[in-house]
């Protein structure tokens, strides 16, 4: 078989002359041919993420930012009530690398609460740390603090949650 022949050298500056338009040029061509105010820019943003709520990523992004917003208001509240009801604020700050750190928070805010010594629990009002489990008086003592722990957590399972929690009545009552 003969080799193919070339096309005629005509054809080629056509295809010279036509530039390679990509997504991202041509969203700058058009700012750059209509730029509308920064108001109407802000209103398009609240409308595009109104939008893609509907998809799971965006949705976990607003619900962590509202979740902030209600510990916030949880933490208002508390202060509020320290006045009256509340007398004493307790932090559990437990660790989310085991369910054994949750079970353990769960249970000193439910004995605490049902002891009737006018104690208000939170669980976690920040970032925990790793490996961690303290329970403590919020700007104050420390009643238990566990750092820094490794697999299988041996210092937290050792404890007796019993004793701990009738230990910490007993402080804040005698206060």
């Amino acid at each position: 078989m003969p080799p193919a022949k070339r096309k005629p050298a005509q054809q080629a500056p056509a295809a010279a002359a036509s530039l390679r338009v990509t997504r991202a040029a041509a969203k700058r061509s058009a700012l750059a041919i209509s730029d509308p105010p920064l108001e109407e820019k802000k209103a398009k943003k609240v409308k595009k993420a109104k939008a893609k709520t509907s998809s799971g990523r965006r949705k976990k992004k607003n619900e962590k930012e509202e979740s902030a917003s209600v510990k916030a208001d949880k933490v208002e509240e508390i202060e509020e009530d320290e006045e009256g009801a509340f007398s004493k604020t307790i932090v559990v700050e437990h660790c989310k690398q085991c369910n054994q750190f949750k079970m353990r928070a769960n249970l000193v805010k439910e004995r605490l609460e049902e002891a009737d010594c006018g104690v208000n629990v939170i669980l976690n009002p920040e970032k925990p740390r790793r490996g961690c489990f303290e329970i403590r008086q919020e700007g104050g003592k420390k009643f238990i603090s566990l750092l820094d722990m490794k697999r299988p957590f041996k210092p937290m399972r050792d404890l007796d949650m019993d004793k701990v929690i009738s230990d910490i009545i007993d402080e804040i009552s005698n206060t």
